[in-house]
């Protein structure tokens, strides 16, 4: 059985930074791609970051540049680096990890941007 989490979160003030973190826990083999999605309030979940397994990434458009994701193979985790964060980031943060092809999914953290 497989266990995703993702501790972190919570408030923060615009234009500061916050880490989110995913942890993978229980009977893994190997995890293959790994993402990070967010659903802002009143909007659909959208994708954010993905992280291959050999640490090749991909973002958003608006996570470009401000958002960096990175992963721990040895630790079986995923971080999510949010830098000059606003109040359209506020939204809850889900990871993902991928395992012999199926998808596990975490349930989420809640980020809030206010000042």
């Amino acid at each position: 059985q497989v266990q995703v989490v993702e501790p972190g979160g919570g408030l923060v003030q615009p234009g500061r930074s916050l880490r989110l973190s995913c942890v993978v826990s229980g009977t893994i083999y190997s995890i293959e791609t790994m993402y990070w999605y967010r659903q802002c309030p009143g909007k659909q979940r959208e994708w954010v970051a993905t992280i291959s397994s050999t640490g090749t990434t991909y973002y958003v458009d608006f996570a470009k540049g401000r958002f960096t994701v990175s992963r721990d193979n040895s630790k079986n985790t995923m971080t999510l680096q949010m830098d000059s964060l606003n109040s359209e980031d506020s939204a809850t943060y889900s990871c993902a990890a991928t395992i012999k092809g199926l998808h596990y999914w975490g349930q989420g953290t809640q980020v809030t941007v206010s000042s």
